[in-house]
C-alpha cells in the first residue's frame, strides 16, 4: 500500500518538475497571469469553463477570485459556467450541449474578459465552441490541458499544455495554474507586487 501511495505522489511531483523545467510551459503561465491580471485592470472579468474534474476546478478558481485567496481583499468578478442547473439544463435542451458555453459566453461576456477553457483532452467540444464564441467577441482565450493541447492548442490565445498525459496528473496540475493565477492577480491588484 505505501509503495502504492508513494507513486501516486511521485508521479504528481515528476509532472510539476516537468512544469518548472519547462521555459515554454513557465512563459505561457506568466503570459497567462498578465492577461489575466490587465482584464481586471481594465474593467472585465473571467469566465472559466469545464467539464466533469475541470468544471469543478472551474468552480474552485471562480471561489478564489469572489471570495480571497489569501488574504481578505474585495471580490474580483469570476464566473464558473458550469453552476447554473437551469441554464445548463436549458441549453442542453434547446440548443444542444455542445454550445452550453458558448451560450453563455454571450451572454455574460463582454470585449476585454478573458475565457479560461479547461479540458484534459483538449478537444472537448463545448469548450471548442466556448472558444469561438469568445473569439467572436474579443474576449482572450486562454486553454488549460493536457500533453498534445488537442484542438485547443491552435484555437487558443494562449494553451498551457501540461507535460502529461494521464487525467488526474493533468487535472492536479490545473488547479495549481489556477491559483498561481488566482494569486497573482490578487496580490497585483491589492498589494502592488509579486
Amino acid at each position: 500500500m505505501n509503495n502504492f501511495i508513494a507513486s501516486q505522489i511521485e508521479d504528481s511531483v515528476r509532472v510539476k518538475q516537468g512544469i518548472l523545467e519547462s521555459q515554454e510551459i513557465m512563459g505561457t503561465v506568466e503570459e497567462a497571469c498578465q492577461v489575466c491580471l490587465k482584464a481586471y485592470q481594465n474593467g472585465g472579468k473571467l469566465l472559466i469553463a469545464g467539464n466533469g474534474g475541470s468544471a469543478a476546478d472551474a468552480q474552485h478558481i471562480a471561489g478564489e477570485l469572489i471570495s480571497r485567496f489569501y488574504f481578505d481583499r474585495p471580490a474580483l468578478p469570476g464566473i464558473a459556467l458550469t453552476t447554473d442547473t437551469s441554464i445548463i439544463t436549458a441549453i442542453g435542451n434547446d440548443y444542444g450541449y455542445e454550445n452550453l458555453f458558448s451560450r453563455q459566453i454571450e451572454g455574460n461576456g463582454k470585449a476585454g474578459d478573458v475565457f479560461l477553457g479547461i479540458s484534459t483532452s483538449g478537444n472537448s467540444p463545448n469548450i471548442l465552441k466556448g472558444i469561438e464564441a469568445a473569439k467572436d467577441m474579443g474576449i482572450t482565450t486562454i486553454g488549460l490541458t493536457g500533453q498534445t493541447g488537442g484542438k485547443m492548442a491552435d484555437q487558443c490565445d494562449l494553451c498551457i499544455k501540461i507535460p502529461s498525459t494521464s487525467t488526474p496528473r493533468v487535472q492536479e496540475s490545473h488547479i495549481i495554474i489556477g491559483h498561481i493565477i488566482c494569486a497573482y492577480i490578487e496580490q497585483v491588484i491589492f498589494k502592488g507586487n509579486v
